[in-house]
């Protein structure tokens, strides 16, 4: 499956328009990474526990979408736009990642 940020595939035609496509993640994080997050923030560096878990919230997120343009019969993705968003409420932090795009066939 192909899959791009732009809407074209260069060397490829698009032969049918499937449909949008979309994938979400929604994933919690702890208060140890929250709290190890804020001294990385204090101190410097890179927080890898919160990299962990947006790689795992992107590749959950790219797999869903890729999911439902298989089910449409497409094998490409394109203008596909990628968005996070830290959602806070009075039982924690979660990490949202959304993903969407165009399902096409590509000959």
């Amino acid at each position: 499956m192909l899959i791009s940020t732009t809407n074209t595939l260069e060397g490829h035609k698009i032969v049918a328009y499937k449909g949008i496509v979309t994938g979400e993640t929604i994933l919690g994080t702890n208060i140890f990474r929250d709290f190890m997050a804020g001294i990385r923030d204090i101190v410097g560096g890179r927080s890898a526990a919160y990299e962990s878990s947006l790689r795992e919230a992107r590749e959950t997120a790219y797999a869903e979408m890729e999911h439902q343009a298989e089910r449409l019969g497409a094998n490409a993705v394109i203008g596909v736009d990628l968005d996070y968003e830290n959602i806070t409420s009075d039982r924690g932090t979660m990490l949202m990642v959304s993903v969407s795009g165009t399902a096409v066939v590509i000959e």
